[in-house]
């Protein structure tokens, strides 16, 4: 075995921890004004601004409690990978690549 084992397996659990945390039913979404795939995008393209703005104001989230669900969770992850796959390295070269 390799000494990174026991760090590694303790970081997956307290990241299974805090995911499992945040799982629950919505019971704010009751109204028919929900928010779905598009709004759900968008507030995935701003959730670098809207963390920041968080941090100075507690009236402002980075994700919309009144949402539909699966709809809203898509577009938000859609647009949040858009954002950081871009940000983090989606448009380098892929290694070993010939000029």
């Amino acid at each position: 075995m390799r000494r990174s084992t026991p760090w590694l397996t303790a970081v997956l659990v307290v990241g299974l921890l805090v995911l499992s945390a945040c799982a629950g039913a919505n019971e704010a979404a009751t109204g028919d004004d929900l928010a779905g795939f598009w709004p759900g995008l968008w507030h995935g393209f701003i959730t670098p601004v809207s963390l920041v703005i968080s941090w100075f104001d507690s009236g402002v989230g980075i994700y919309e409690v009144d949402n539909n669900g699966g709809w809203y969770d898509t577009g938000f992850v859609l647009g949040v990978s858009f954002v950081f796959g871009s940000v983090l390295g989606g448009g380098s070269r892929a290694t070993g690549s010939r000029r």
